[in-house]
């Protein structure tokens, strides 16, 4: 068993290293944070799933900051995947290697990134997917697209499971919404995604019981219909809390705000049921309070809207 967080001394390898990348640039290190959360140490019982992750690690890459928490935690979970490459600039990661698999752009505050410094990493490597990074910093701007055309943006919690989900695609010999042009429409995205969605449910044999728990009974149902999309049908579905008692293997539980008394809850569930995974999907997801609920026994956190792609890329992570 693993912890969400792993230790501080992520390896990190030169590019030529491998045959898979996704390419992690920064000049600066990590801050604290070290120890392991308590009820972190979670295993899935979706083992037949996780068979579709490669057990070669790919090499990650990192382009900009990793300052803050929001950052400090997607870094380290991405380490849970990859092997980590980092570089001050593009011109400093240019090793005379082969390309990377994609490369994270990431920035403390809205507008790190413009397009003159997005070109030249298009430059250096003309077929690797760009991911932009998103933090709670960016929340409020507008929505109708990307901030910078061709590249795919991620919010900082969903990222390792976006990417967990990616390489399980591409594993299986499928392109993955990572994999498609920049100029693909993001309807077909969708459709790509629905595809790869339907042939990962069709691993799980036998369906683990699932629980879902939402505050309102409409996200309930959403949730539910999601849930059982990627993993089969729902076992319970909860309209509030979920039960001390669940009989479930897994629990994807939507809070929406984080309060102390669901933080208070989330610990009662975890010492009634240690070893339980609990998805914890939040309406909006910072650093404070995504480390409060891990450190309350959360093995993942998760922000609305809930993506697929995310959901399904988490449950291979905790496998």
């Amino acid at each position: 068993m693993r912890p969400i967080l792993p230790p501080t001394g992520v390896p990190v390898r030169r590019l030529a290293q491998t045959s898979r990348s996704v390419v992690v640039l920064s000049g600066n290190g990590l801050p604290g944070y070290r120890e392991p959360f308590p009820g972190a140490n979670v295993r899935m019982v979706l083992s037949s799933a996780a068979s579709v992750v490669s057990p070669s690690r790919p090499s990650i890459a990192w382009l900009g900051d990793t300052d803050g928490l929001e950052l400090e935690l997607a870094r380290r979970w991405v380490g849970e995947l990859a092997e980590v490459v980092e570089a001050a600039d593009v011109a400093a990661g240019d090793d005379g290697s082969r390309g990377p698999a994609a490369v994270i752009l990431a920035g403390r505050r809205p507008g790190c990134w413009d397009l003159r410094r997005a070109t030249a990493v298009v430059r250096r490597w003309p077929l690797a997917p760009l991911i932009g990074l998103v933090t709670s910093l960016d929340d409020g701007r507008r929505r109708s697209g990307p901030a910078l055309p061709g590249v795919e943006e991620m919010t900082w919690s969903d990222l390792p499971g976006r990417l967990a989900w990616w390489f399980a695609e591409r594993d299986a010999g499928r392109p993955g919404s990572l994999g498609m042009p920049a100029t693909a429409r993001r309807e077909d995205r969708l459709l790509d995604a629905a595809a790869g969605i339907r042939a990962f449910a069709a691993r799980f044999a036998p369906r683990p019981r699932i629980a879902a728990a939402a505050t309102r009974r409409i996200d309930l149902e959403g949730l539910a219909d999601l849930v059982g999309a990627i993993a089969g049908p729902v076992a319970n579905r909860t309209c509030g809390r979920p039960p001390l008692d669940v009989a479930a293997d897994l629990v994807v539980w939507d809070v929406g705000p984080t309060t102390n008394a669901d933080l208070t809850w989330l610990r009662l569930i975890t010492a009634h049921r240690p070893g339980l995974p609990i998805v914890v999907v939040e309406s909006f997801p910072r650093g404070d309070t995504a480390l409060a609920a891990l450190r309350a026994g959360a093995a993942a956190v998760l922000g609305r809207p809930l993506s697929a792609e995310a959901l399904a890329g988490t449950l291979l992570r905790l496998g």
